[in-house]
């Protein structure tokens, strides 16, 4: 786990693509601090990557302005600093930053979107050995993004806007009228990138609000930082799969053994699950444990379901045996504030 001030980490290879757009947009916006894309290669068999990160805020940090600096939503923000104003933390205040994560169980191909954890996964080779993340915004409760396997199919820069007559009709409604087409420019939601699904009326596409990604503002479709969507943009090709899967909670393989992620259900979706928390926990540990045996603390594992503060917390048991470096050793210990 990483402790200090506002430091971040750079990595290699798409991020090298990011740092020259990250330094013009940054000049743009008063020298703002934006993050750098986090990226990880993988290990076979490896679920968990990363590590939480605490940081002390400034006297001007917001949340919205945290999740800008370190590509993280908002509302994982939120959940993973409960009693902390979002608004005005205080300078000084410790700030957990939900900087690790349990890979969803999805094809380790192309974009993996996860409603719950309002994330995306992207697989750039086909080898499912190298994973980049970046939080996104998805659809209100009344404007559902839609699970399953989809595909995309074209690609566009600077698009213009063809609102759907139902939302030209929810804009009317608050005597806020849409035209029929908004052309590129400051005034369009799309922002300056878009990636066309097969599935009608679904995009994945920037932004002209940032502050909005990482809650659920969407009429539907995936949105992403303007930085983060223009880095995806440039690797991403039409016939690339997206699979759009609902998991709120995930468990999964580090070094040590099995973490579990927790993120609250999102109610009344499609995929919902109307199991318990026991019941889908059980679930859980039998996919995780068809290859390889391990233990769980019910107790603790049960207790992170039901806070869901969207952080992996490690919930395998440490045998006691004779034989110690047969065994693998504990993770260090966590900082309180990720307890």
């Amino acid at each position: 786990m990483r402790t200090g001030p506002h430091v971040r980490a750079a990595s290699a290879t798409y991020n090298g693509a990011m740092n020259m757009r990250i330094a013009l947009l940054a000049a743009l916006t008063l020298g703002a601090e934006i993050a750098l894309a986090a990226e990880f290669e993988l290990k076979e068999g490896q679920d968990v990557v990363g590590e939480p990160q605490v940081i002390e805020a400034r006297y001007e940090d917001t949340f919205v302005s945290l999740a800008r600096t370190y590509n993280v939503g908002f509302e994982a923000l939120r959940r993973a600093n409960p009693g902390v104003d979002a608004w005005l933390p205080g300078a000084g205040t410790p700030i957990v930053l939900p900087t690790q994560y349990v890979l969803p169980r999805a094809p380790r191909q192309g974009v993996v979107v996860n409603l719950p954890e309002l994330r995306l996964y992207y697989f750039p080779d086909g080898d499912g050995r190298r994973v980049i993340t970046h939080p996104i915004s998805i659809g209100r409760m009344d404007w559902g993004t839609p699970l399953g396997r989809t595909t995309v199919i074209g690609k566009a820069r600077n698009p213009a806007w063809y609102p759907p007559q139902s939302i030209r009709d929810e804009h009317a409604a608050r005597n806020e009228p849409l035209p029929a087409v908004v052309p590129p420019g400051p005034d369009n939601p799309l922002g300056a990138h878009k990636l066309q699904l097969e599935r009608p009326g679904y995009l994945i596409h920037g932004t002209n609000k940032p502050s909005g990604v990482g809650m659920r503002v969407t009429h539907g479709c995936i949105r992403m930082f303007p930085e983060d969507i223009e880095a995806l943009f440039e690797m991403v090709e039409p016939g690339t799969p997206v699979y759009i899967v609902n998991q709120p909670y995930k468990l999964g393989w580090g070094e040590e053994g099995l973490y579990l992620e927790a993120h609250l259900p999102l109610l009344g979706e499609e995929g919902g699950t109307e199991r318990s928390s026991g019941t889908e926990l059980t679930r859980l540990f039998v996919a995780a444990t068809e290859e390889r045996a391990a233990e769980v603390a019910w107790d603790s594992a049960e207790v992170v379901m039901r806070d869901a503060r969207g952080i992996p917390h490690f919930v395998s048991i440490i045998a006691a045996t004779a034989d110690t470096e047969e065994m693998p050793a504990a993770p260090a210990a966590q900082s309180p504030l990720l307890n």
